[in-house]
């Protein structure tokens, strides 16, 4: 293959991803605009296992769960920091897939990638049998599998048209879950320090009850393997920059700004709840009416707490549906244009839409859904979401890794200019790699966690299982790809035949 030397003082970070996927090479549609970003970075974090699983981390760990989300938190403010620097240097659609092709090799690019499509099918499965059955409980003239099917459906359509159309829809669902936690945090502080009608001065609830750490602060620790997860989604804010007016400003703001708010909301929270309710009087969180959030509203003398929170958490599943789709289909496209999957899946619409990628993770949700209706004690629903499990891990681990790889290939001209930089490089790569390994262990040695690890570790060996066959295609590709682009600079004038 014929390909141009680097220049004296360039490395190969300056072109760290093939021209296919780079922003800006076939995004020529309308592009997301800088609120649409950062609607869809909280859209697609802001879901269920905020509003309802919060109260069951809170039930373990006591007001110590602070903890357990601050540090949870922090690990992924981390890794987004990494991924911003390589995405604000040349922002992809691709994202974390792409630079894990360049840093370490076509095998992690292949790994990671399928990995977080999976992830994204089943946690569609997930929100669509979740969504349905919601709406199921509102209109029963149709069966719970029915209405999952139609809210595929309407999102498909939403991201069919344009990524703008799903921008907007993603903002305005977003909107109402950002409202109602804004509120939610407002009216639960002015209560917690006794200053709303008829309530006294709760922050004692804090160590009145058996101390902040009840149960120990070693199952603070513990908990972060079970709140690392619900940051899970805030590397959609890379891909959706890559597609918007102004890629590394988007990227600048979605790892700077837009962390900070996650942790607001996410430890915020978590902090009202444990400040107004005692953590030993959360009931189980067994639906909406027990959510803790209900819970907190109903303190307050909120009228119909229940029906509110059950709109709001409906508008959750619905967005983390829609943005899922956005995020599923997108890195399909981007692993066939790297020759991951079938050439066909990377053809775009005129509205730059990748079709059949959307489609693709679609059928994948709608066959998991089926699977959860019709055969309910199969176990095959239960495997899928379970070996997705570890996805976070893994993607968190590649990111660090490949951050470390491409800085070192990077020229000190390159370093001293880039836009954005990780600090104290390669120590926090370290410790964020560190930290991941003992979240590891703690869901290895956990009865719930044990069967994530397992199942996980079953879904990538069956990817390793594959990959020679797909390396012995990719062989295929480059050299059809050589054969074209000799053939080109024939036609071109560029070589001449003797």
């Amino acid at each position: 293959m014929s390909t141009p030397e680097n220049t004296p003082g360039e490395s190969n970070y300056s072109r760290p991803v093939s021209p296919e996927t780079s922003a800006g090479q076939i995004v020529t549609h309308k592009k997301l605009r800088s609120r649409h970003v950062m609607m869809i970075t909280l859209g697609g974090i802001i879901g269920a296992s905020l509003f309802v699983g919060s109260g069951n981390v809170i039930r373990a760990v006591g007001p110590a769960a602070i903890l357990s989300y601050l540090i949870g938190g922090l690990l992924v403010f981390l890794a987004m920091r990494m991924l911003g620097e390589m995405a604000a240097a040349r922002p992809t659609i691709g994202s974390f897939m792409e630079y894990a092709r360049v840093g370490l090799g076509d095998w992690a690019a292949y790994l990671v990638g399928w990995l977080y499509w999976y992830f994204w099918v089943g946690v569609l499965a997930y929100e669509a049998v979740l969504g349905g059955e919601t709406l199921h409980s509102w209109f029963a003239f149709l069966p719970s599998w029915t209405w999952s099917l139609i809210l595929i459906l309407i999102f498909i359509g939403t991201n069919a048209i344009s990524v703008r159309t799903f921008g907007e829809v993603e903002f305005w669902l977003a909107s109402i879950k950002v409202l109602a936690i804004v509120v939610f945090l407002g009216a639960g502080l002015l209560f917690a320090l006794g200053l709303w009608p008829n309530s006294t001065l709760a922050v004692p609830n804090l160590w009145e009850h058996g101390g902040f750490a009840p149960n120990g602060f070693g199952i603070a620790f513990t908990g972060v393997a079970l709140v690392i997860f619900s940051y899970f989604g805030t590397e959609i804010a890379v891909m959706a920059a890559a597609e918007s007016e102004d890629p590394a400003k988007g990227i600048r703001q979605a790892t700077s700004t837009v962390i900070w708010r996650i942790l607001l909301f996410f430890v915020g929270a978590v902090l009202i709840i444990t400040m107004v309710i005692p953590w030993n009087d959360l009931p189980e969180p067994i639906n909406v009416a027990t959510a803790p959030f209900t819970q907190v509203f109903a303190l307050l003398g909120l009228p119909g707490a229940a029906i509110i929170m059950q709109f709001v958490i409906f508008t959750a599943v619905i967005s983390v549906l829609n943005s899922g789709l956005y995020s599923a289909s997108r890195m399909f496209a981007a692993l066939a244009d790297q020759g991951f999957a079938p050439r066909f899946v990377a053809k775009r619409s005129r509205n730059g839409v990748p079709m059949w990628a959307l489609i693709a993770s679609t059928s994948g949700a709608v066959i998991a859904t089926i699977v959860n209706f019709a055969a309910p004690g199969s176990g095959i629903f239960d495997f899928i979401m379970n070996s997705a499990g570890l996805v976070a891990l893994f993607v968190y681990v590649f990111v660090s890794l490949t951050q470390m790889r491409l800085r070192q290939k990077m020229t000190p001209e390159e370093v001293a200019g880039l836009k954005l930089k990780m600090w104290l490089h390669p120590w926090l790569n370290i410790l964020l790699i560190a930290a991941i390994v003992g979240v590891f262990v703690v869901m290895l040695f956990s009865e719930g966690g044990r069967n994530q690890v397992w199942t996980s570790l079953i879904a990538t060996g069956v990817l390793i299982i594959f990959w020679p066959l797909v390396r012995k295609n990719l062989k295929k590709r480059k050299i059809r790809l050589n054969a074209e682009i000799i053939q080109e600079e024939i036609d071109g004038g560029t070589i001449t035949q003797h």
